[in-house]
């Protein structure tokens, strides 16, 4: 009876252990790609960091749009962004829909935004448009540098075949619809 007993508590000890190694692994991984990702925008490598954007993503916004956006955003002249200080969230659990796993990141990282360059009046639009996105309370006005520092709460979706390379799409409210011809309705229903 001894033998039995000891025998299934190694079995339910071993299954915990494997399945808390997996959600390891696939934390590891999306971290490791989810910071490369991070950093290709950091370092202005644009084309670099849209290699790390789901290819499904594209159906909704080509290629040439997002290298636009991403360009006009982080190579700006007008507007000198700085991303620092990544930090990670929740990690949701892998999930296997048909072929490919997906995964829900909440993650936060800091922008210094350098407006020197700008007006009063663009000051103020953009002070409006970063709290309109990020909320009063993570948008502050540094007047001595002429930058605003943002601590900005994101989240994304990551996408992968194998669970060792992982694809990024961002979640924001205001692309939900959209976001439908890329993903899951069962991912779109959890953020």
């Amino acid at each position: 009876m001894k033998t039995k007993l000891f025998t299934f508590l190694f079995l339910i000890f071993s299954a915990l252990s494997f399945a808390q190694t997996n959600i390891n692994i696939d934390d590891a991984a999306v971290k490791k790609n989810l910071t490369y990702f991070a950093n290709s925008i950091k370092n202005k490598n644009i084309d670099q960091a849209i290699s790390c954007i789901y290819p499904k993503f594209f159906t909704v916004v080509s290629k040439d749009q997002m290298n636009r956006i991403l360009t006009m955003t982080y190579n700006n002249p007008f507007m000198k962004i700085d991303v620092q200080d990544l930090k990670f969230g929740t990690i949701g659990k892998a999930e296997k829909i048909n072929t490919e796993y997906f995964s829900i990141v909440d993650y936060s990282f800091r922008l210094k935004c350098n407006v020197s360059s700008m007006n009063e009046d663009m000051k103020k639009k953009v002070s409006s448009l970063l709290i309109s996105k990020y909320g009063k309370n993570n948008v502050k006005y540094l007047a001595n540098e002429s930058s605003y520092l943002i601590n900005a709460g994101m989240k994304a979706c990551a996408v992968s075949k194998d669970r060792k390379y992982w694809k990024f799409v961002i979640l924001e409210e205001g692309y939900k619809k959209q976001l439908v011809k890329v993903l899951p309705q069962k991912i779109l229903n959890k953020f």
